[in-house]
């Protein structure tokens, strides 16, 4: 059989991640060593075991079946059981793993207290919150499958969890990354994270650096149909709006006057109000629709980087065919929740399982 004959083989059988046994790896190699009398022979070797190498370092849907079968079980009703108790707790896990992956990759590095690290960042500081929810859901499955399943994993499971008991979409979670070792300082942390202060255009450039592009920029940016904002992140647009000595003009004004009781100048910056306006004394709080483009096309977005989707027609006609089209957009959103996941996520032997994802072991 050629090499060529045998490279295609083994591509076609590791694309459907049919991963090998000690035993079968081991007649793999006195197979192909019969062959390595010859330049071909040492060629297959070579190419087989990278090949292997390719397919163990990719995350798959089943990762878990054998070694934590009841895992997907154990954290979705630990995520109905946070949001029984706080209904907010649904948006601010689904950010976590938002912020854990944009920051050098989806390895749960932005659950680690240390100092200086990711967590204390500004862009974290008195904003990301529910570690104790996943320190509680680690602890649930530890007991369940000891020394098995990473933190990065459950920050996965965990968001999609989030907007499913928000009556979002669901989509098929991979699985199989690993722990990472290191926080990310605070300037990095700052620099990787899009911001609510950003522009639209460093919006973009931060979701290009990790292989997204305006089209994900827009789906992801629909999560905040649920969720709270603090006056820290909004009420630049209040009163002096880009040093301009007038409120910001794309600003619904009846919004205005509504956030401006809210948070007055000097007032507590760590005041909340609703993402989606919308939802305000209309019996629909906490579900995850389309309604924030609608939003933005009336001027009713609490933020300034949202409200900048429309500054662009890059952007602007995402924001057009979501608000038109719920299920084009819960789509959407689930298609690149898949593709943020899989943001340089540490697997196979790389990185660690965490025994507690506050600290390495």
């Amino acid at each position: 059989m050629c090499i060529e004959t045998l490279t295609v083989r083994t591509e076609i059988a590791l694309s459907f991640r049919v991963f090998l046994s000690f035993d079968q790896l081991c007649e793999a190699i006195e197979v192909s060593m019969t062959m390595s009398n010859s330049f071909y022979g040492y060629s297959f070797i070579l190419t087989f075991f990278m090949l292997l190498l390719h397919a163990w370092s990719q995350l798959t849907p089943n990762f878990y079946d054998k070694t934590c079968p009841n895992l997907q079980n154990i954290v979705r009703n630990e995520v109905q059981k946070a949001f029984n108790k706080e209904n907010r707790m649904a948006a601010s896990l689904l950010r976590l793993h938002f912020h854990d992956c944009f920051v050098n990759g989806c390895d749960g590095s932005v659950l680690l207290d240390v100092s200086g690290g990711e967590k204390f960042a500004l862009s974290n500081r008195n904003s990301v919150r529910g570690f104790e929810v996943v320190d509680s859901i680690k602890s649930t499955v530890e007991r369940a499958c000891p020394g098995v399943v990473s933190c990065a994993d459950i920050l996965a499971l965990v968001a999609r969890d989030s907007v499913v008991v928000t009556r979002g979409p669901s989509w098929t979670v991979l699985l199989g990354r690993r722990d990472g070792f290191v926080s990310i300082s605070l300037n990095g942390t700052d620099a990787a994270l899009p911001s609510a202060f950003d522009t639209l255009d460093a919006i973009i450039d931060k979701f290009k650096r990790v292989g997204l592009d305006e089209k994900d920029v827009v789906s992801l940016s629909g999560s905040h149909t649920i969720g709270l904002a603090r006056c820290a992140a909004f009420s630049n647009r209040l009163f002096n709006f880009e040093n301009t000595g007038s409120p910001d003009s794309t600003m619904d004004p009846y919004l205005l006057y509504q956030l401006r009781k809210l948070c007055p100048e000097k007032g507590d910056q760590n005041k909340t109000t609703l993402l989606d306006q919308y939802t305000e004394g209309r019996g629909c709080i906490n579900i995850f629709d389309n309604h924030y483009f609608q939003n933005l096309l009336d001027g009713e977005s609490v933020l300034s980087s949202d409200q900048a989707l429309l500054s662009s027609s890059k952007t602007s006609y995402w924001v057009q065919i979501y608000n038109d089209d719920n299920d084009r957009f819960l789509d959407d959103f689930a298609d690149a929740m898949i593709r943020m996941g899989n943001i340089s996520p540490p697997s196979g032997s790389r990185g660690q399982i965490r025994k507690n994802c506050r600290r390495v072991n």
